[in-house]
């Protein structure tokens, strides 16, 4: 019997496209939009800083040593963090997160850094609907590491088989998966309430 309920943050919640910030980066140096998605947007540097394991500040003189970038901090950090916006489908699923939250414990898991949680904070209101949120950056570990998952089967303090999770994914979904959460993709709406009922959720 599922008990709780883990969404992931981007491309659920709240939808994010980098290619604006790289064309607005580009301006400030001599590489291509596509270069500098390229080369750092998953490169090591930017999942150190996702998991905590380096200030804002160094993530940032990072990035301006890689990319040769002629820009401050306090220019680079709005650049970084104007990428997040809500379509229709983010809609539909905080609504959903919102009716479940009377009938199961409800989580939020994602990987993300320090400077786009201040401001995903600040600016979209998709956290106060959750009965926990766990962040990369302060657990420690991303997905699709155990220990985050791990992390999270300890705060619920629900058996893995009792907890359902939906990620946009794949490879995240695998990994939860191989711990007995029940783990599904994420492709829809539709497909998400189906996949709930199908666990044995009450979406009404």
């Amino acid at each position: 019997m599922i008990e709780a309920v883990i969404f992931d943050l981007g491309n659920v919640l709240v939808d994010f496209d980098y290619t604006p910030a790289a064309k607005r980066m580009a301006y400030f140096c001599d590489k291509s939009p596509e270069e500098i998605v390229g080369l750092f947007f998953d490169a090591k540097v930017t999942q150190e800083f996702e998991e905590g394991r380096i200030s804002a500040q160094d993530f940032f003189l990072n990035i301006k040593k890689m990319l040769n970038l002629n820009l401050k901090y306090e220019a680079f950090v709005p650049i970084w963090n104007e990428v997040f916006f809500l379509s229709a489908k983010n809609r539909a699923v905080f609504a959903l997160a919102n009716r479940l939250r009377n009938n199961y414990k409800t989580i939020l898991l994602s990987n993300t850094n320090i400077l786009h949680y201040e401001y995903l904070k600040k600016n979209f209101p998709v956290f106060n609907v959750f009965h926990h949120v766990l962040t990369s950056c302060e657990v420690g570990y991303a997905k699709p590491r155990q220990e985050i998952y791990q992390k999270t089967l300890e705060v619920l303090g629900i058996p893995p088989e009792n907890v359902f999770y939906t990620d946009d994914r794949a490879e995240l979904v695998e990994s939860a998966t191989k711990l007995g959460i029940k783990s599904f993709l994420f492709t829809s709406v539709e497909q998400l309430k189906k996949d709930l009922v199908d666990s044995g959720v009450n979406i009404i």
